[in-house]
């Protein structure tokens, strides 16, 4: 669809009787940064990297301070540090592997990529009687090794494992996807598709499952009702390039629920839908509404492995969708409770739908008043929606990174809203709403204001009042008309429905 050159950023609207107040925070080309919900910058840990950046409370923040760098690396970061409201590091984790690139000296690396859990906090955001610790505890973090299976692939892997380490640095657990192929799921053209090309990334090897988050399930009614598969320490991940959401049994290592990779394999995964390319799937803390439904930002654009089709002639990312979906659904039914996908935006999925996608990144954080913190990723648009699907805080991020030319991004890639009281350092902010502008109106300045600022001549025969219908749609006054595209018709009645 097509994308103005000119728009406004920073907070663009605020509600601030419907709104779950607080202080957001998310990584920029500048360093982790808090802003407050007029967009005010409140904090900035300048040139600490986040994949993301979290708030403890206290007012600490985590993030890394480096990455490695070269054709070997694939989105490592060197570190991850927990670091104070001054600026100093207090916890460091970086012996995950003692790295040694051709023509580099060796050195030790966290390899961390996408997530990390500390103890105390299931999902890495806020709920009633959650408690992160800050100053001691354990802390899982997803990290990459490189390997060969050749039940996979003959090409160099980058394996998705999950470490869990202890204050001191030491490593306590682990788990390797690898381990656990045959839980997958895949079928036989999905791997015949990823034996062949493995995710690959030239010589830094093939990102075949590619888990972008994970986090621990904690307290959930499932389990209090028996369902073994929901045991509160059981960690549930999602693979974005494999199209997988599942979860590990902590204490065996096994995948005991699965969904995808194929979403045809039942009656509940068609009616739930092709997830593609997700993110940040986790299940909704106790105490927050929704709790014990599953949350995730299905992004769609392109991913999984399987039988060869137009738009994908090998087969890799063989699952194809142009516009994105927030999902909460029941993990036992597969249901779905409550979503926000261009329709709820206002947007037909056969006119514009891609006016909400982001086919990369992204997430969703339940706030406890009910509404839903979104991270629309790749536009650096973040918007927090009542469960009526109300949009009643947006901000479009005004920090543009350059990549040579004309290539730019304001790319977010997780943002989290944190309580007022976990930032202990700060005044509580005066809060101001910003009601919406009317884009009809708004011009940049020099523009016309454009209506009625030119000759209107009356036509022969025709009401010149009259509002004309949409080109190629019937009149307005008719319930029954449809209104035409070229590439479908729905009736006015059923939008009205929607």
């Amino acid at each position: 669809m097509g994308f103005p050159s000119i728009y406004p950023t920073g907070v663009t609207i605020y509600n601030k009787e419907k709104a779950y107040s607080g202080y957001t925070v998310f990584p920029t080309t500048k360093g982790a940064l808090l802003i407050d919900m007029n967009g005010n910058e409140v904090k900035l840990w300048a040139g600490l990297a986040g994949f993301p950046n979290k708030i403890l409370p206290g007012g600490y923040v985590m993030g890394s301070t480096g990455v490695r760098g070269g054709k070997y690396a694939y989105q490592d970061q060197t570190d991850l540090v927990q670091v104070d409201w001054d600026g100093h590091i207090v916890w460091k984790f970086d012996k995950t592997e003692l790295v040694a690139d051709p023509g580099k000296d060796p050195v030790y690396m966290a390899r961390q990529h996408h997530d990390y859990q500390r103890e105390g906090s299931t999902v890495g955001y806020y709920y009633p009687n959650s408690e992160p610790k800050t100053d001691s505890g354990n802390t899982l973090i997803l990290t990459h090794e490189n390997l060969y299976n050749h039940d996979i692939s003959d090409k160099r892997l980058i394996d998705d494992k999950i470490i869990e380490v202890d204050w001191e640095g030491n490593i306590i657990w682990s788990w390797r996807a690898s381990d656990h192929f045959d839980e997958l799921g895949f079928d036989e053209a999905a791997k015949n598709a990823l034996f062949r090309n493995p995710g690959l990334h030239g010589e830094a090897g093939g990102d075949w499952m590619h888990i972008n988050n994970f986090s621990t399930l904690g307290e959930n009614k499932w389990y209090d009702g028996g369902d073994e598969r929901f045991h509160p320490d059981n960690i549930i991940f999602d693979a974005r390039n494999s199209n997988i959401l599942g979860i590990i049994e902590k204490s065996t290592g096994k995948i005991v629920w699965r969904v995808g990779p194929d979403f045809n394999e039942s009656e509940a995964t068609k009616k739930l839908g092709w997830i593609i390319g997700q993110h940040h799937l986790h299940m909704i803390p106790k105490g927050l509404p929704g709790e014990g439904d599953l949350l995730v930002f299905d992004n769609g654009g392109e991913g999984g492995y399987g039988t060869p089709n137009p738009a994908s002639l090998t087969g890799v990312n063989n699952a194809h969708r142009d516009y994105s979906r927030v999902l909460q659904f029941n993990p036992v039914t597969l249901d779905i409770t409550w979503q926000y996908t261009p329709l709820e935006a206002g947007s037909l999925l056969f006119t514009d739908a891609s006016k909400f996608y982001s086919s990369y990144i992204s997430s969703a954080q339940r706030l406890p008043n009910g509404n839903t913190l979104i991270t629309e990723g790749s536009d650096g648009h973040l918007l927090e929606v009542t469960p009526d699907h109300e949009i009643v805080w947006e901000f479009v991020n005004p920090y543009f990174k350059n990549f040579g030319g004309n290539f730019t991004s304001n790319m977010i890639y997780r943002a989290y809203r944190v309580p007022y009281e976990w930032i202990p350092q700060l005044e509580k902010p005066v809060e101001t709403s910003i009601e919406p502008i009317d884009i009809t109106k708004f011009r940049v300045p020099g523009a016309s204001v454009g209506e009625g600022t030119g000759i209107v001549t009356a036509v022969d025969g025709i009401d010149p009042t009259k509002e004309i219908p949409l080109t190629g749609s019937g009149e307005d006054e008719d319930e029954e008309e449809r209104i035409d595209f070229c590439v479908a018709s729905v009736k006015k009645k059923d939008l009205e429905n929607k």
